[in-house]
C-alpha cells in the first residue's frame, strides 16, 4: 500500500505530452519541491486525461490516465479566488 498524506490538484491545464522532468518541474515551481508521501494531479485541457505525480517516499511514479468517453469534474478557478482544499 502506498502511503498518500496530501493530494493536490493543479489549477491550471497539463499539457498531456509533458514528461517526468517537465511535471516535477511544474511541482517544484509551485511548491519549491516535491513532498514524499504526496500525489499531484493535472487534467488535460479538454479534461479527458489525467497525470499523477507520486512521491512514495523511495521514489517518483508518474501516472496517466485515458477516458475513451466523458471528461474528468476538475474545478474551475475564477479570478480572484484562490481556496484549497487539503485531503
Amino acid at each position: 500500500m502506498i502511503r498518500m498524506d496530501e493530494i493536490w490538484f493543479s489549477t491550471q491545464p497539463l499539457d498531456m505530452r509533458a514528461g517526468m522532468d517537465t511535471v516535477m518541474a511544474q511541482v517544484v515551481r509551485a511548491f519549491g519541491y516535491i513532498k514524499p508521501h504526496c500525489a499531484y494531479l493535472f487534467c488535460s485541457k479538454r479534461g479527458h486525461r489525467m497525470k499523477v505525480l507520486v512521491h512514495d517516499g523511495l521514489g517518483i511514479w508518474l501516472c496517466a490516465r485515458r477516458l475513451e468517453q466523458g471528461k474528468f469534474h476538475w474545478a474551475q478557478v475564477h479570478p480572484g479566488e484562490s481556496t484549497l482544499n487539503k485531503f
